[in-house]
């Protein structure tokens, strides 16, 4: 059984071993997806409360009433790169639907999750969180990244998906939506 030092320092080594062979661009890539997971049994989304880029905690208790997508990602993931200015598409296409994007990175931190940020077109604005030590992966049952959750506004499971998304897609976005109803 690994610790949490041991995950985070593979994730780091991974995440290295990615640069350092340049998988970190699209080309070559199978394209990303819109199909969504529809969850049928009523099950409460898990417990989440993390620090954002400010040093604030975020809980997602907090945003009950409004519809939240919860997106498990990381900066050496070529899907999760990919499907970044998607979700800020899907943040600008439904911000007046009560609907709140969550990116929880997974083992990195500021230094490495700031500098890339910048390089999203469209640039984020939807909140990033930090699980340094990916304990939130076991709580949320994610496996893989990227992984994505979309949240209904009673705060019980509505969508998931494993895999790179194109949140900006008409399906996915139309979705969202009709929760926030």
């Amino acid at each position: 059984m690994l610790n949490k030092q041991s995950i985070r320092s593979l994730i780091i080594v991974i995440a290295t071993m990615l640069y350092a062979n340049g998988i970190s661009h699209a080309e070559g890539l199978p394209p990303l997806t819109h199909k969504l997971t529809k969850i049928n049994k009523s099950i409460m989304a898990p417990a989440l409360r993390l620090k954002n880029m400010d040093d604030e905690i975020v809980d997602i208790k907090d945003l009950q009433g409004k519809v939240v997508v919860v997106n498990f990602w990381a900066t050496w993931c070529p899907p999760c790169r990919r499907e970044m200015g998607s979700l800020e598409r899907l943040r600008l296409a439904t911000k007046d639907k009560n609907v709140v994007i969550l990116a929880v990175n997974i083992g990195e931190d500021i230094e490495t999750v700031f500098p890339f940020m910048g390089t999203v077109d469209p640039s984020p604005s939807f909140t990033v969180l930090f699980d340094p030590d990916a304990d939130s992966m076991k709580r949320w049952n994610v496996n893989g990244l990227p992984t994505t959750y979309i949240i209904k506004p009673d705060g019980t499971v509505a969508y998931s998906a494993v895999g790179g998304r194109e949140f900006d897609h008409p399906d996915i976005q139309q979705k969202t939506i009709n929760l926030s109803r």
